[in-house]
């Protein structure tokens, strides 16, 4: 049986090790990655059983901190430099993802409607999180004495 290639990329990997750290009463246990990381994938029916409207959840909300935990830790790993992810919501699922390198800005987000964050596949996922890191590495190799600081 072989292993579908997405399951090896750094991300999706990162991914896996973010929900890990999440589960704190092991559910997670023994379960496979795409097992863990099937929340993230929204299909068209899927996303069509969530309202319009909506307040996210405590679950979706550890989703969204998990995602971009690690595409800072993958900036970390890339650049060498503490990353600093922050995920600030109001109740009603609008806000912002930051991701701060030094004292620079290497990720700024806006977040919309919470709770129907997903993608439609993790192909999808891992696309949107290298989109983001690349971003972020390239303005770090703009302004590398500010994120040095």
């Amino acid at each position: 049986m072989s292993v579908d290639p997405i399951f090896e990329t750094d991300f999706v990997r990162e991914m896996a090790r973010q929900m890990r750290a999440l589960d704190m009463y092991g559910t997670y246990s023994g379960w496979s990655v795409e097992k863990i990381l099937d929340p993230y994938i929204l299909t068209r029916e899927r996303r069509a059983g969530i309202p319009l409207i909506g307040d996210p959840d405590d679950e979706t909300i550890s989703r969204v901190k998990a995602f971009y935990n690690a595409i800072a830790v993958l900036i970390e790993k890339e650049c060498k430099l503490l990353a600093v992810p922050l995920v600030h919501l109001t109740h009603e699922g609008f806000g912002r993802a930051l991701i701060t390198v030094g004292k620079l800005l290497a990720v700024d987000r806006t977040l919309r409607d919470v709770h129907r964050f997903g993608f439609p596949s993790l192909s999808k996922m891992n696309d949107e999180a290298d989109k983001i890191l690349s971003v972020a590495l390239e303005r770090i190799g703009q302004y590398p004495a500010v994120a040095g600081l």
